[in-house]
């Protein structure tokens, strides 16, 4: 038995290891379908079936971000190549010392150091190109399991809308009748955890992007819906990602102007404070219950094992073992409260009660005239 369990644990560990990437998947696919099941659910209460009802919420989704879309891509798109035609003037200036950026170069030489760390030379030539041709491949490879992961997830995602209830349901049946109700009461409660979280985080994400957006267009700075997205994207990762898209946006707030640069700053620094003492204690204190420091681990450890995508996750499987581990204390603790609520029922001050002594039979005849005598 030792044996096969070691080997059933060495073969599971091996094709996690192989399917990395499929695995991640579906981990995003299950975070999405919890964050839509209340709605499933709230339709399929209405008198729908879990099938039309999933559909109804599915075709819906589908409707809401296609019409964000239309409103945002043509814009993004000509931000983003309005942002990559001005780039090389960018360039220009900093190499000339100029310009906002241009502080780079007059102080730090950041031009010269770039240049001595990517070398230069004819012989060079060669690598350049296949380093080239490298790059481009790689490029298109990323796009395609993009675009792959996407469709799979957007499967995944119905899938587990359609029959996820099931699959819990066959998960607690395997379990002993006695323990089926607690174990019951525990997967909802996971259940509400999850949803809640990735329906708060996508809420904050929201709030960050349009909030940005509506101060870079108030500063008139180039590109605030592509930043604004940028951030909105950012800030689903878990402390830091606010930190980081609030440098980049300041960064080129600064090409505009230092008093834009200025006013972003300040923007974002009272902007974290509401987000981190507001708006995600409020999320991550009552659904998740993990402290700050626990958050930050399971951040920093995520983002370790699966990058981008660990970090998003990894709130909600701390959260996970949370539960599961005070599941567990509750288990371990039920056979010695038994013993502790029997004690209870007696009458304190009142000692319990002692058998009477047996009477010893009288004797009669020798014994009796004994005693008279």
């Amino acid at each position: 038995m030792v044996a096969a369990t070691l080997l059933a644990v060495a073969a599971f560990v091996w094709v996690a290891l192989r399917a990395e990437r499929v695995l991640v998947w579906t981990l995003v696919s299950l975070l999405l379908a919890m964050a839509l099941n209340p709605a499933v659910d709230g339709l399929q209460r209405a008198g729908l079936r879990r099938g039309a009802a999933a559909a109804v919420v599915y075709l819906l989704g589908t409707a809401f971000l296609a019409g964000i879309g239309a409103l945002i891509v043509p814009t993004l798109i000509q931000q983003v190549g309005d942002f990559i035609d001005a780039l090389p003037g960018y360039v220009r200036e900093l190499t000339a010392g100029r310009g906002p950026l241009g502080f780079l170069e007059t102080k730090y030489h950041v031009v010269e150091r770039v240049q001595d760390a990517v070398g230069g030379g004819g012989g060079a030539a060669a690598s350049s190109l296949a380093g080239g041709a490298s790059a481009a491949i790689d490029v298109t490879r990323s796009v395609v399991t993009f675009i792959a992961g996407v469709v799979t997830i957007t499967f995944l995602t119905l899938f587990m809308l359609l029959e996820g209830p099931r699959w819990v349901d066959r998960g607690i049946e395997m379990l002993p009748a006695e323990r089926r109700p607690e174990w019951r009461t525990t997967a909802d409660e996971i259940y509400r955890m999850v949803g809640r979280y990735v329906t708060g985080n996508l809420l904050i994400s929201l709030i960050a992007g349009c909030a940005t957006t509506i101060v870079l267009l108030a500063l008139g700075v180039p590109f605030a819906l592509a930043l604004g997205l940028l951030v909105a994207i950012l800030d689903l990762i878990p402390l830091a990602g606010a930190t980081l898209g609030a440098l980049v946006v300041t960064l080129v707030a600064l090409t505009d102007s230092v008093t834009s640069a200025i006013v972003v700053a300040a923007f974002f620094t009272v902007y974290q404070q509401i987000e981190n003492h507001l708006l995600q204690p409020l999320i991550y204190g009552r659904t998740v219950r993990l402290s700050p420091l626990a958050i930050l681990l399971s951040v920093l450890i995520g983002a370790e094992v699966a990058g981008v995508v660990g970090a998003l996750v990894a709130i909600p499987v701390g959260g996970t073992v949370q539960i599961l581990l005070e599941h567990w204390q509750r288990r371990r603790r039920e056979p010695d409260a038994e013993p502790a609520e029997e004690s209870r029922d007696e009458p304190e001050g009142e000692p319990p009660a002692e058998a009477e002594p047996k009477r010893a039979p009288r004797r009669r005849g020798r014994v009796a005239s004994t005693s008279i005598r």
